[in-house]
């Protein structure tokens, strides 16, 4: 039988990660679409209906801009959703202005976040973030934002369920959940609590074990990239369990990624209602697993100690390294 741990929260005990600042930007990107395809209710703070520059913006077009004034959005070490393995300022990172950059669209402002507004929209639905890591790194990001809005004592709740993290926000009905799905077709990655494999085999046109826990969102997000960069990877004709199934080592690590897009694809175009579900993919954005490398860089030991990076999750080790 499935596990479930649920958590009533009123001061939030559970920890989260604090993304990449271009992971902020995506956030604000897919908001900002909530806004502009919505009604009247406000996703961002904007005390008039959004003017012709914001409704015909780029919102690609643009260039990072330091803002020491009004960023960061939220601070990592107030979240009390924060993940210890990316805690950077719990565990002793004293560079934090990469936290005050912001993105400036070249044609327009883009308003800032508002989270009871974006509550509202999300009232009655659900936001689900599909994927990996990076992915979680956005539901995390976009729950410590709406945490650092309201007040320690409203009523929300986190569930672990299965490969699900589910955050709900009581008072507006309203659910953001993220669901681990690394390579989004079928693999031997697929256990989020226990996914470190690293002889990694997929089923590249297996799919509805997955694709059947999203059929009931609002709002999709998905992402699938650096999963797929080993150079080999045992691509599997059969089921897992069955001893007539045939492996096959295969390189080729963009063809396999095709592969997999084409079969997801091929689900979105026959199972999901478009009128109803709006449809995101998140591209690669830069990721953690070399993060111990930069604590050693910053306290001058790279040259004096060699690790393997990949794969070092023991956070004891990592602290003992740049001690």
């Amino acid at each position: 039988m499935a596990s479930t741990h649920k958590l009533i929260l009123g001061r939030w005990k559970i920890i989260y990660s604090f993304p990449s600042i271009a992971g902020l930007f995506f956030i604000a990107y897919v908001i900002g679409a909530l806004y502009l395809r919505g009604d009247s209710q406000r996703v961002l703070e904007n005390q008039m209906m959004p003017n012709d520059s914001i409704l015909h913006c780029n919102l690609f077009s643009g260039k990072w801009v330091y803002d020491n004034i009004s960023y960061p959005s939220y601070k990592g070490n107030q979240c009390s959703l924060m993940e210890e393995d990316f805690a950077c300022e719990k565990y002793g990172r004293k560079d934090l202005n990469y936290q005050k950059w912001r993105w400036q669209p070249n044609d327009c402002d883009l308003p800032r976040f508002n989270a009871t507004a974006l509550l509202e929209k999300l009232r009655g639905k659900k936001l689900t973030f599909a994927g990996d890591s990076l992915n979680r790194n956005q539901f995390m990001s976009m729950v410590c934002l709406i945490e650092s809005s309201f007040p320690p004592s409203s009523f929300k709740s986190l569930i672990f369920k299965e490969n699900s993290i589910i955050f709900k926000a009581t008072d507006y009905n309203a659910t953001i959940e993220f669901y681990w799905s690394p390579l989004l077709v079928e693999s031997n990655c697929d256990y989020m609590a226990s996914h470190g494999v690293r002889d990694r085999i997929f089923r590249v046109h297996a799919i509805e074990k997955h694709a059947r826990k999203w059929t009931d969102a609002d709002i999709l997000v998905f992402d699938s990239y650096m999963w797929w960069l080993l150079p080999k990877m045992k691509l599997l004709w059969g089921s897992f369990g069955n001893s007539d199934a045939i492996y096959k080592e295969v390189g080729m690590r963009h063809r396999r990624y095709e592969m997999a897009l084409n079969t997801w694809s091929d689900w979105l175009e026959f199972h999901v209602n478009r009128t109803r579900t709006k449809l995101f993919f998140m591209s690669l954005s830069p990721y953690h697993s070399v993060y111990v490398y930069y604590f050693l860089l910053m306290k001058g030991k790279t040259n004096k100690i060699k690790i393997k990076i990949q794969g070092l999750h023991d956070r004891k080790m990592a602290k003992m390294l740049v001690e």
